[in-house]
């Protein structure tokens, strides 16, 4: 891997109003028999009762040891690990604004993904460099230049940010310019970040090792499983 040249670009993908608009609903997905996320429909605002479970349906077979979440409009779903679960908050209904948070078994937020009209960006200056970065087909075809499920590191005055989740494109372009962007669908956003809690590793080979074992591998199948109907 090699670092990309120095670059003034946006950074960090927020939805800084969206999340704060008066009036939400929060739901959590379980595991069917048939792999499906289920559950009955429920709509709250900020002031009213905790989360209730939410319908989730499923566009396409997950396959075995997989569940298979669908945001409300059917159209953005991803799949994770049997006994993982999926809170979703919705801030807005129109425009659509969601968070979905992929939890693991232990109640850890894993990844969290964003969808809607409304987004903002930081700019900052960085220098990175890529362990790894796919193309996911599920994507392809409905956002140009096609997501990718990428893991990489910005470097800014020597301090390391590792990130991990879907960029819109190449994380680096082939000239070697660091590539920042929101991911377009039609008329709505998407993010989807691993969450990772202060500095997670030591170094470059203590990222590389934990991306290539078992919990690395697992949040990039979720990455890599991202659908667009």
């Amino acid at each position: 891997m090699r670092p990309a040249r120095r670059a003034t670009t946006p950074m960090a993908l927020t939805a800084v109003a969206a999340l704060t608009l008066a009036g939400c609903a929060a739901g959590s997905s379980t595991a069917g028999d048939d792999g499906s996320s289920t559950g009955p429909a429920a709509q709250t605002t900020a002031a009213s009762l905790p989360a209730s479970i939410i319908p989730a349906a499923t566009s396409s077979p997950a396959p075995a040891g997989r569940v298979t979440f669908t945001f409300p409009d059917g159209r953005l779903s991803f799949q994770h690990p049997k006994g993982w679960h999926v809170e979703l908050f919705e801030a807005s209904a129109s425009p659509y604004v969601g968070t979905a948070t992929v939890s693991n078994p232990t109640g850890q937020a894993q990844i969290n993904v964003y969808t809607g009209e409304i987004a903002d960006v930081v700019a900052s200056p960085a220098e990175r460099t890529v362990v790894e970065t796919d193309p996911v087909l599920g994507l392809r075809g409905h956002s140009v230049p096609t997501p990718h499920s990428s893991f990489f590191v910005d470097r800014n005055d020597g301090a390391a940010q590792y990130r991990m989740g879907l960029t819109a494109g190449l994380p680096v372009s082939p000239d070697g310019t660091v590539q920042h962007g929101l991911i377009r669908l039609g008329d709505r956003i998407l993010t989807a970040d691993v969450v990772f809690t202060g500095q997670p590793f030591a170094n470059d080979e203590a990222a590389k090792e934990w991306y290539w074992g078992v919990e690395g591998q697992a949040l990039k199948a979720v990455l890599m499983s991202f659908s667009y109907r």
